[in-house]
């Protein structure tokens, strides 16, 4: 598989979301490792998992403790391969919704948790879930940064962020921050300016939930619908392969700080997913897909040009600088 670089790792182009073996919906274990040990098998290096990502109350971590158990029963050279990415400050009651804790204390104490479960000396990749709207977001990448001087976590990243929290992290973290993980999917294209920026910054852009519009996630609406037919599945047709693979290949033509982090709760899935890394778009499909996404009740996302934002946005000061730049439908989002 292709590789993009992720900090100081290299890592496939195309990564897991592992949440969906965890939470509602879920597959058996025998399936979920299954799907697991599918992702490595296909060049899948970064596991991208959560404390949060769990169904029931009691057992926050279920994720992740699936995760160390599939790598448990790796080669020494795959689990050294691997990277996982798992994230802090969310919550789930079990009643199906989410909570948000960006304290500090609960952050340092959610690492050291993460830490146990992975059974690591330290964390590969810790990122903060959801910025907390009840405590400074400074205070909360702090423990970031604390966490990365106590030598607990090797590399940080944010989540679900508008560009000013990129740039205040950079400034706290330094060369420590290393991705930016925000909504973004060929129906949901509100994060392109954070997307630039990252990019500007030298910083790993993962989206999560990247197939939005070609499949159903466990985060969508019963009530949403999922468009038939598409510029995506158009492309799709004529090349003989899955809409979903054509969206994630189209993902990583954006931009080479892109690593799609598509779920899956099936060895097939994965596999059709880690097969888009091989997918190269001509400048006709792309032009195509560049064109809004309509979906069952018509457009609900513009078409941008070509050259998008990269082009007409200004590039990051040297110094970072705080923007006035409005929240993204990505980081007020109410779950994941």
């Amino acid at each position: 598989m292709q590789q993009r670089t992720l900090g100081e790792r290299s890592v496939g182009a195309i990564g897991l979301g592992a949440m969906p073996l965890s939470v509602e919906g879920r597959p058996d274990a025998g399936a979920a490792l299954a799907t697991l040990h599918a992702a490595i098998d296909a060049g899948v290096t970064l596991l991208d998992t959560a404390d949060s990502y769990h169904w029931h109350a009691d057992e926050t971590g279920h994720n992740e403790r699936l995760i160390a158990r599939a790598l448990a029963a790796r080669s020494p050279a795959d689990r050294a391969n691997v990277l996982v990415a798992t994230k802090g400050g969310r919550g789930r009651p079990g009643d199906g919704s989410w909570t948000v804790d960006g304290r500090p204390e609960h952050l340092r104490r959610a690492a050291e948790d993460s830490l146990r479960r992975l059974g690591v000396a330290a964390i590969d990749l810790y990122q903060l879930h959801k910025p907390d709207p009840l405590v400074p977001w400074a205070e909360s990448v702090g423990a970031l940064r604390g966490l990365l001087d106590a030598g607990k976590v090797r590399a940080a990243g944010i989540s679900n962020v508008d560009e000013q929290q990129i740039l205040t992290a950079r400034e706290i973290l330094g060369p420590g921050l290393v991705s930016v993980q925000n909504r973004f999917s060929p129906a949901d294209r509100g994060s392109l300016p954070q997307l630039r920026l990252a990019e500007r910054l030298g910083l790993a852009f993962l989206p999560w939930s990247p197939l939005g519009g070609l499949a159903r996630s466990v985060l969508d609406d019963p009530a949403d619908g999922v468009p038939a037919r598409t510029a995506f599945h158009r492309v799709a047709e004529a090349r003989g392969v899955s809409p979903q693979q054509v969206g994630l290949a189209w993902l990583l033509a954006l931009s080479p700080a892109v690593v799609p982090i598509p779920g899956a709760r099936r060895p097939a899935s994965i596999h059709d997913s880690a097969a888009a890394a091989g997918l190269v778009l001509d400048a006709g499909e792309l032009a195509a897909l560049q064109g809004p996404f309509t979906g069952p009740t018509g457009p609900v996302y513009p078409a941008y040009p070509a050259a998008d934002a990269a082009d007409a946005a200004p590039a990051a000061p040297a110094a970072p600088v705080y923007l006035a730049a409005p929240a993204s439908p990505a980081a007020s989002a109410s779950r994941r």
